[in-house]
C-alpha cells in the first residue's frame, strides 16, 4: 500500500516527507482494518515532522483523523463489521483506569494520541491503517468521508471544551478565539446550537466574514492591538458586566486580555497555545472574580458520536479548505505551517 511516510524529523515537510509502498497492516484480535477514503490535516502533524515539543516514533506515519470503510476485523470484534463506514477517535487510553471507567478516558496516566504519539509507522496517512474496535465510531450514510475526516478531531475536542468542561448553558456570552481555525469553526456552531451569543475572533477580515458566516454574532481581529477593548465594548452593548465563556487556543499573544475579559466567576477553557506557552496573568482576575481557569483537551469517544450526530443533522457543517490528492499530500502540511486555510484541509489516499 501507498502511505506518506518521514524517517527524521525536519522543520521543512517536503524535505522528509516521502510516499512510500510498504505492507498493509496487520490487525489483532480487537481492531479492525479500514480502507482510508479520506484523511485530514491537524497541527500536531506538524509537531510530529518537527520532533518537538516531543519526539513522535521513526520512522512515522502521521494522521490522526480518518475516514472509510472496514475491510477486515478481528476475531475479538463484537460491534463492527466489513462494509461499515466509520471514523477514527484518536484518543487512545487503557479502558481500565480509574479516570476511564468513569468517563474521563482524556484523564488516563497512559493516552497517547494516534498518527501523533503511536508507531512507528502507525498512522492514517495511509491507504490502509488498522485501530481498536474502541478507537471507530460510525457515520451515518448521509455522512461523507470527507466531512468525518474534518470534524472529527476538532469536533471532538471542540465539544468537550464547551460542553464538556465549560458547560454552557442557553443564553451565555461565548468568545470563540481563533473563529477561523478548525476547532473554532466548529466552536462557533456548537456555541450558536446551545443558542449562546457568539464573539468571535481571527487574524483577517476573510476569515471574520467567514466566522459570521458560520453564525457568529460579532467578530474582531485578535490581531490588533486593541482587539480586547473591543470585545470590552460589544459586552457593554449586550448589557453583560463580561465574557461568560472564553474558548481559548491562541495562546501567550492572548491569553492575559481573555482572563481579563471574563465576568465574575466566567470561565476560560483552554486546549493548545500556538502562539506559545510561557503567559503570564494577574492573578488577582483568579480570586477577587472567581474566575474558572480549565485546561482540556481531546473529549470522549460518546463526544465524538454527539458530534456525528449533530453533522448528519445538519445542525455542525464541516468546513473545508481544499481536498488534496494523495502524491501532493505534504503540501497540506506546507499550508498548514503558513496559515493558509480557512477550514481542513483533507486529502485523498486512494487517489493519487
Amino acid at each position: 500500500m501507498k502511505a506518506a511516510v518521514f524517517r527524521e524529523y525536519n522543520k521543512d515537510p517536503t524535505k522528509v516527507v516521502k510516499i512510500e509502498d510498504i505492507d498493509v497492516p496487520k490487525i489483532k484480535p480487537n481492531e479492525v482494518l479500514i480502507k482510508v477514503e479520506s484523511a485530514s490535516y491537524n497541527y500536531n502533524d506538524l509537531w510530529a515532522i518537527w520532533g518537538e515539543p516531543v519526539k513522535t516514533p521513526l520512522p512515522h506515519i502521521s494522521g490522526s483523523d480518518v475516514a472509510g470503510t472496514i475491510v477486515e476485523v478481528g476475531s475479538d470484534v463484537q460491534k463492527l463489521k466489513v462494509g461499515d463506514r466509520v471514523a477514527s477517535h484518536s484518543n487512545m487510553s487503557c479502558r481500565v483506569c480509574e479516570a476511564c471507567t468513569s468517563g474521563r478516558e482524556y484523564d488516563c496516566n497512559d493516552r497517547t494520541i494516534w498518527g501523533f504519539q503511536t508507531g512507528p509507522l502507525w498512522g492514517g496517512f495511509a491507504q490502509y491503517t488498522r485501530l481498536p474496535e474502541v478507537n471507530v465510531v460510525k457515520i451515518a450514510d448521509n455522512v461523507s468521508f470527507e466531512d468525518a475526516a474534518a470534524v472529527s478531531m476538532v469536533g471532538m475536542t471542540s465539544w468537550h471544551m464547551l460542553v464538556g468542561r465549560a458547560k454552557i448553558k442557553p443564553g451565555q456570552t461565548v468568545l470563540i478565539m481563533g473563529g477561523g481555525s478548525g476547532v473554532g469553526m466548529v466552536g462557533i456552531q456548537i456555541a450558536k446550537l446551545y443558542n449562546c451569543t457568539v464573539i468571535a475572533t481571527a487574524g483577517n477580515k476573510d476569515k471574520m466574514d467567514k466566522c459570521l458566516g458560520l453564525g457568529a454574532d460579532y467578530v474582531v481581529n485578535h490581531r490588533e492591538a486593541d482587539w480586547y477593548k473591543k470585545v470590552r465594548a460589544i459586552s457593554k452593548e449586550l448589557g453583560q458586566p463580561g465574557i461568560d465563556v472564553v474558548f481559548e487556543h491562541i495562546g501567550k499573544s492572548t491569553f492575559p486580555q481573555e482572563v481579563g475579559l471574563l465576568k465574575m466567576g466566567g470561565t476560560l477553557v483552554a486546549t493548545g497555545a500556538t502562539t506559545g506557552y510561557d503567559s503570564t496573568i494577574d492573578l488577582r482576575y483568579l480570586f477577587f472574580k472567581g474566575t474558572n481557569l480549565l485546561g482540556s483537551t481531546q473529549g470522549t469517544k460518546a463526544e465524538l458520536e454527539d458530534v456525528m450526530y449533530w453533522v448528519s443533522k445538519g445542525k455542525i457543517k464541516p468546513v473545508i479548505d481544499s481536498v488534496l490528492p494523495f502524491s501532493d499530500m505534504v503540501k497540506g502540511h506546507v499550508m498548514m505551517a503558513e496559515a493558509q486555510q480557512f477550514g481542513k484541509i483533507l486529502t485523498t489516499p486512494q487517489k493519487l
